[in-house]
């Protein structure tokens, strides 16, 4: 090998030399420099501003290539080969890269740390992924593959071929290195003030992932995003400051007399495909749930991420007032937290979760527990269940919390996620289609389209099939129905113009922020009916609404919410959103200037979540009772 000849061969670097050392660190930083270059590209998605990055003033292109020389000339030194961290080194970065890539492509997001977490869901998902792209599946099988045969040969040849290193050179090296290295780990806590990191003109952006992954790139980005697990007390709380909160103890009242039984619904990807206006459809795919319909949700996520639509729809708190990317289920629910599940289960209820899937999927197994739900019921536990395509069927499922509740002698809250509408959307999932589509659509995209709505409109059929039910019941029966967010239908998007990209956008106005993460909200009883105007809320609000409507009160949940939803019914990390749609943007960048009401919402969900939990007995009471009681 050339590099080999500049050191005279192999095991040559035996005599001390400044021009070879000179070279070695040229060429690493070479190599580093065309790293950083394909990482940007793959990330990316194209090379069209990754000139810029790396040219940038602020210079995070350039810390990036630095940083990478540091790391691969440490590892040069720790192996005893020159050039031989490139074999370690590259697939680290470049493989992380693709799958950023990927992710964006279907979820809107780059890749972040804490995905890690959930591999395993990832893996579990495998089979309907190959179906949807076969031969993409093929490809990259055949790829990785390759990529890995082509690896280990390339790691046998250069350990024989690159040359040694003197031990002498080795220990320089690490000397020289190591701190510099430890130096650069202060750039990680985005939280702390850096002096090297305010030097470099670098600037962590976590209020705004995406230009935080494209001003400062990806491995910069995906570096300061790894302390995200550990959540920073918000400014000013302390104990005086969560005395402060003002709470109405309805803690003591009775409540209705007659306690309903509850059944909420978060179905899977569920949207009204109507909404696109440019199309046509031969029947309404929803026209049961259109008719009970009380308003929409907006969802915090896109495509996919349903575990934190769901903690807010159970708790009451907001992913606003966590790190970006994080996900409770899997990093912050460690212990009991109040829910819906504690609060009924106060009042007598039996609370009991259901889901037609594996119960480890988002950690959910050891989650409900933690929320005080007494049963889940999963796919191990519940009957087999009929499949539309490979997911079990809305109508399986709702004929299963039937029998359940027919069961029951004491009133029940049942919290149920379906799973049929998952994506990806494959032609011919259903043997019939029953929606005819006609409009300006391709081949593929009218098949994504057709057995989306298809769905859609078999979960109208199960939900009208439910209402029927709970209808003949004595016990008053409330159910709440809503979508945890839009599908991922790809191109359908952009080729009917519905929205600028194939994901949804997280920072707009308030009128496209809405088109893009509004999903259709059903609250309705078999005595009172559809209860009305509710408007656009969080997930977080539904807690609020269902108690209210159900004739609770509740310290936090129609207390403290009640005032939130009077101002905010929508709170996202982004903006603010008051019930006449004034949007307050990047309100959680200046901590001195936000509303109190957020800043107290804020509190309390730390003290709850991190915290002493000093507020939870004024708060929660019936949470209190029951750990008081040891259940």
């Amino acid at each position: 090998m050339r590099e080999a000849a500049l050191y005279g061969g192999v095991g040559a670097d035996t005599r001390p030399s400044i021009l070879r050392g000179v070279i070695a660190v040229a060429l690493t930083a070479v190599m580093a420099l065309l790293a950083t270059f394909s990482v940007e590209v793959i990330a990316r998605g194209g090379a069209t501003d990754v000139g810029a990055f790396l040219s940038s003033t602020a210079r995070p292109g350039m810390t990036t290539v630095v940083m990478l020389t540091i790391v691969m000339l440490c590892v040069d030194a720790i192996l005893g080969r020159r050039f031989l961290s490139a074999l370690v080194v590259l697939p680290l970065v470049l493989v992380p890269a693709l799958v950023s890539n990927q992710k964006q492509h279907y979820l809107s997001d780059p890749l972040y740390p804490s995905d890690m977490l959930f591999g395993r869901q990832i893996f579990e998902l495998l089979p309907v992924m190959v179906r949807d792209r076969p031969m993409t599946a093929i490809a990259v099988a055949v790829g990785i593959l390759l990529s890995v045969t082509g690896l280990v040969l390339a790691w046998r040849y250069a350990w024989r071929r690159l040359p040694k290193m003197a031990r002498r050179n080795r220990i320089r090296n690490l000397c020289l290195t190591v701190p510099v290295i430890a130096a650069f780990g202060s750039l990680m806590d985005y939280s702390q003030y850096s002096y090297i990191r305010d030097r470099l003109q670098v600037v962590p952006m976590m209020w705004d992932q995406k230009e935080n992954y494209r001003s400062n790139g990806f491995i910069l980005a995906f570096i300061f995003n790894i302390p995200m697990a550990d959540v920073a007390s918000p400014a000013g709380l302390n104990a005086q400051a969560l005395d402060a909160i003002p709470s109405r103890n309805y803690g003591y009242l009775s409540g209705p007399s007659d306690k309903p039984d509850v059944i909420m619904l978060m179905s899977e990807s569920f949207w009204d495909p109507t909404r696109l206006n440019t199309l046509k459809f031969s029947e309404d795919p929803m026209p049961t749930i259109r008719a009970a319909q009380s308003g929409h949700v907006f969802s915090p996520e896109f495509g996919g991420m349903t575990a934190n639509v769901e903690f807010e729809a159970l708790t009451g708190f907001s992913n606003a007032f966590l790190p970006y990317g994080s996900i409770p289920y899997q990093q912050y629910i460690r212990n009991d937290i109040p829910s819906l599940a504690t609060f009924f289960r106060g009042e007598g209820y039996a609370a009991r979760a259901l889901h037609p899937f594996s119960g480890w999927f988002w950690n959910r197994n050891e989650v409900y527990k933690d929320f005080g739900f007494e049963e889940f019921r999963t796919e191990e536990t519940m009957p087999t269940m009929e499949k539309r395509g490979i997911f079990a069927s809305d109508d399986s499922l709702m004929k299963e919390i039937m029998q359940e509740a027919d069961g029951l002698d004491r009133p029940f809250f049942f919290f149920a996620v379906t799973l049929q509408g998952h994506g990806p959307y494959e032609a011919n999932r259903y043997a019939n289609n029953t929606v005819d589509i006609t409009g300006n659509l391709t081949d593929a995209d009218r098949a994504t389209l057709a057995t989306y709505t298809q769905g859609v409109k078999e979960a109208d059929d199960s939900f009208k099939m439910l209402t029927e039910w709970a209808s003949k019941r004595d016990r008053e029966t409330i159910i709440v129905l809503w979508g945890d967010h839009l599908p991922p239908l790809g191109s359908v998007y952009t080729n009917t113009g519905y929205m600028p990209d194939q994901v949804a956008t997280r920072r707009a106005s308030v009128s496209v922020m809405k088109q893009e993460h509004e999903t259709p909200l059903v609250i309705w009883s078999n005595r009172k009916g559809v209860k009305q105007n509710v408007g656009t809320i969080s997930p977080s609000q539904l807690p609020y609404h269902v108690l209210k409507f159900a004739g609770y009160e509740h310290p936090f949940y129609t207390g403290f919410l009640g005032r939130v939803q009077k101002k905010y019914p929508i709170v996202d990390r982004y903006q603010l959103i008051t019930r006449d749609n004034t949007a307050s943007p990047d309100w959680v960048r200046d901590a001195k200037s936000i509303d109190p009401l957020v800043r107290d919402y804020r509190y309390l969900q730390h003290d709850v979540m991190f915290g002493k939990a000093q507020t939870v007995e004024r708060f929660f009471p019936q949470h209190s009772w029951l750990r008081a009681e040891g259940s």
